[in-house]
This record gives structure tokens, sequence and C-alpha cells, in this order.
């Protein structure tokens, strides 16, 4: 039995149900399919009954890169990588559907990676991605609500999401001692053109630096108390962060990039 690596946040899928649920998720029927974490190589096999083009499986652990070569022979392309070392963007020459069951302790660092690296062409089709569920909730979770903050904007910035199903610890060896959630992303048609990604980082950190505050203060900092943006977008400055929705922000950040033209 392959012993995990706490190291590299390693919990193996093995529940039917679940792995089922993640493959028919969306099409994957002669498409390029890349795979993150395949660890144990449970979602791979599933993954490859649906008759995909080509598989590229991104391991960074070693040990395991060279049993899935063993076990998948020719069907696999294995990439023994760190994902965040890798540039997706000049990596395909066709749009890819990613499966993921991400470590737990980068997967937030992999996901804004993955948006804030998006070109105006996305290198790929839809992102099917199991988080921590606190994660996952942040990720989908509404204005006016607790779970609502920077994550949030920057996730559903250019990109739909939507909730797959809640994975239970028992799905898992070893178990984890959290819940888990696989959501799928996918590219949205119309977005806020947003000229550079890390204005929109900057807008949502100063507004949540202090969430319980009301808005005011982050937003004369970042645009020198001109009362006419705020009159212009409609918004209350005695409001909270976190009563801002998405296309506020959005729109904030779009006046924030003009301001410095």
């Amino acid at each position: 039995m392959i012993k995990a690596k706490k190291s590299l946040g390693q919990n193996f899928l093995n529940d039917k149900d679940i792995l089922e649920k993640i493959v028919n998720a969306t099409i994957i029927k002669n498409k390029t399919i890349m795979e993150v974490g395949p660890g144990t190589g449970n979602l791979t096999s599933y993954i490859l009954k649906k008759d995909p083009k080509i598989i590229y499986c991104i391991e960074k652990d070693s040990f395991l890169a060279e049993k899935l070569s063993v076990k998948f022979k020719e069907k696999l392309f294995i990439i023994n990588e760190d994902i965040l070392k890798i540039d997706e963007n000049n990596t395909f020459d066709e749009q890819v559907v990613v499966f993921g069951n991400l470590p737990y302790n980068i997967s937030t660092e992999i996901l804004s990676k993955w948006i804030l690296n998006l070109k105006n062409e996305f290198w790929f089709e839809k992102l099917i991605l199991m988080f921590q569920k606190e994660v996952a909730d942040r990720i989908i979770a509404k204005s006016n609500t607790s779970q609502y903050g920077r994550l949030t904007i920057l996730s559903n910035w250019k990109l739909n999401v939507k909730k797959i199903c809640d994975v239970s610890p028992d799905a898992f060896f070893p178990k984890p001692k959290i819940d888990s959630t696989v959501l799928i992303f996918s590219p949205k048609s119309n977005y806020y053109k947003i000229k550079d990604a890390k204005n929109l980082e900057k807008i949502t950190r100063t507004f949540f630096s202090q969430r319980r505050k009301m808005i005011k203060k982050p937003f004369n900092k970042l645009f020198n108390g001109d009362q006419n943006i705020a009159n212009k977008l409609k918004i209350d400055l005695n409001l909270r962060p976190q009563n801002i929705d998405l296309e506020t922000y959005y729109k904030l950040t779009c006046e924030y990039e003009s301001l410095r033209c």
C-alpha cells in the first residue's frame, strides 16, 4: 500500500460514487485532459473509461509519477513537476479539461495563479476541482455573508462557478479531518475588462483588510476621497466590504485603472 505524504497534502480519493460524479460533470470523450495530482490513479482510471484524446498528469511526487507510468504505460503523458511552476498558457495547443484533487495547503494558490495569469484566450474549457469545503464555500459565497471575500471576487471575475457535490472524509485514504467539495469552473463569455488583475487584487486586499469596518477609509485611501466615484457607482461608504456585490468590485477596479492612465 502506498503511504500518503503529509508534506504534499496527499489524500487519495477512492469512493466510486464520487469518482463517477466527477467524471460525469463534463464531456471527456476526445478531449485533452490535464489531471493535477493524480496520486495513485483512481480518478485517472475513470477518466480513461470516458475515452479522452490524451491525459496530461501533473504529479510532483517522483515515486507516484513512476508508479503511474508503470500502471498506465503509454496511455498517459506524465509531467513530474510542481503545478505552481508550470506555464499553462504555453503548454497546450488547444483548450483542456482540468481535473484536480488539489492539495489543500496550496489549493487557493493554484486557483489564484490560474485566474491571475489568464490571457484573453482561455487555456482551459472546464476546471473540475476539489477543495476543502471551507475554501469552496468562500469561492461560491454570496455578498452579505461571512464567507464572502477576496477569493469569491477573484474566482467569479472571469469564471462561472457551480458546486457538484460535497465529499466526506470517508471517501479518502487516509481520511482527512475535514469535508471537501467539488466545484466546476467554466469561462465567462463576458466579463469586466480589467487591464491588470493585480489591481483587482489590490482593491480587494485594501477593502477586506478590515472587513468588520466601514469601507469609507479604504475607499478614500484608494480614490483620494473622490465622492464622485462613489456617487457614480451608487456605493454607500457606510457599508462593510462583504456588503458590496461582485459587479461593484469589478467596476471599482476599472475606475481605479482609469485614474492611472
